[in-house]
């Protein structure tokens, strides 16, 4: 099973815009950066942070569905994901923790996201939403610390690619009218 996520992940990798960068990698982790320019207001934008159904894709979910994806924006907040099961009792995952919320501004999460989660890693994904020519630029950082099976360089493009793509997604979705 962790095989096929990862698998998932790669092939969206080779499918997705490069506007994105891996910034660092080492023997204990990496980072990555992507940004994009969204016409919208930073308001909007940011709320937008907070329903992912509208701009994640529905192939890096567990669910298959992002509308089973809630993000609430504030300290403590949960970027959860309902398992649905014919049974009536769905499971959940928790993708990440919101640490720092600032409206129209920032929003970061503790998260190992993805096939991440089953390493002995911490992320801190990163929105910084500022000001730019008819809209806002928002920078998107992720950095991974700790012991990851396939190694940081391995996997470091991998999950910088498919970030990005959520990236693209929040662009389209808040481009939208």
């Amino acid at each position: 099973m962790r095989r096929i996520g990862l698998l998932a992940w790669a092939g969206a990798a080779m499918a997705a815009p490069a506007h994105s960068a891996v910034t660092a990698t080492s023997e204990i982790g990496f980072a990555t950066q992507s940004s994009v320019e969204i016409a919208a207001d930073a308001g909007a934008v940011y709320a937008l942070l907070g329903v992912p159904g509208r701009w994640w894709n529905d192939s890096h979910t567990y669910s298959g569905d992002s509308a089973n994806m809630t993000l609430d924006p504030r300290a403590g907040g949960c970027f959860c994901e309902t398992l649905p099961d014919p049974s009536g009792k769905p499971g959940s995952i928790e993708h990440g923790r919101v640490i720092y919320a600032v409206p129209g501004k920032q929003l970061r999460l503790s998260a190992a996201l993805g096939p991440l989660q089953s390493e002995g890693v911490v992320g801190t994904l990163d929105f910084t939403i500022q000001p730019s020519g008819k809209g806002v630029q928002v920078i998107m950082t992720y950095v991974v610390g700790g012991y990851l099976r396939a190694g940081p360089a391995a996997m470091a493009p991998i999950v910088d690619q498919v970030l990005n793509e959520q990236l693209q997604g929040l662009k389209r979705a808040a481009e939208a009218h």
